[in-house]
This record gives C-alpha cells, structure tokens and sequence, in this order.
C-alpha cells in the first residue's frame, strides 16, 4: 500500500453535482488543487513563495477518473511526490471514498519559478529535505 504523507479530508457539496447524479469532472480538479496547496502548506513551499516571491507554478495536471462521486459523501484527497528534478516535482494525488476505494488519480508537474525574474529557478535544497522528512526518503 502506498503511503501519502499529505491527507485532506473534503465533504462533497450538493453544488457539485451535475446532470446525471454524480460529482462533475471539473470538481474532482478542484479537489486536487486543495491536495496540491495542502502539500505545498506542508512542505514549507506555501511560506517561502510570500517569503521571497519564488515558488511553485502548475505546469502539467491530469486525472484518471475510476469510480464516480455521489452527494452526500466525504472524500479523502491524498498526496506525495514522485520526483524532483532541477526546476521542478511531480505530485501523485488520490481521491478516495467513503468505501476507501479510489475515485480516481491525478498526476502533477510543478515548475519551481522565480516571479520576480519570470523564469524558472532551481529546486532549493530546504524544499528536497523537507520532501524528504515528509516522504521518509530521500529526494
């Protein structure tokens, strides 16, 4: 079993429901985004973006959906890191259900990006280690 160091737990709401009775699409992209916020809470990387105005930017996101969501339910959203590259990591989220099983899989890839230059920056060692306690193991 795969272990997630980042645990979110969301309450589905009726608003995001469409027409054929089940979470739409779009919804479950908003849950990875408060998975992906969370890790960076997490890691450090949230307060050393307002710290320095360098940090992470979406560069890729996908989502594999597997089971639909209903209202009323909770979700859990979960996420670790892959990888980390010079200039960018990847995210693996889950969203699972009340069951426990797997709604769907989402993959991320994270540019680390100076803002005050507009371009891309080198991973900082404080980031790596920080994964690397959250993880237990080494990145």
């Amino acid at each position: 079993m795969e272990t997630f160091p980042s645990i979110l737990n969301l309450r589905i709401d009726w608003s995001e429901m469409d027409l054929f009775g089940h979470v739409n699409n779009v919804m479950y992209f908003k849950y990875i985004q408060a998975s992906r916020v969370n890790y960076w809470e997490l890691s450090g990387l949230a307060q050393w973006f307002k710290e320095n105005n360098i940090g992470p930017i979406l560069a890729t996101t996908s989502c594999q959906f597997m089971k639909p969501l209903h209202y009323p339910g909770d979700i859990i959203v979960q996420a670790k890191v892959e990888f980390i590259k010079n200039t960018s990591f990847g995210l693996h989220h889950q969203i699972v259900n009340e069951q426990g099983e797997v709604a769907a899989e989402a993959r991320d890839v994270i540019v680390y990006y100076d803002f005050n230059k507009n371009e891309k920056a080198m991973v900082p060692d404080a980031f790596r280690l920080s994964v690397s306690k959250l993880e237990g193991k080494a990145f």
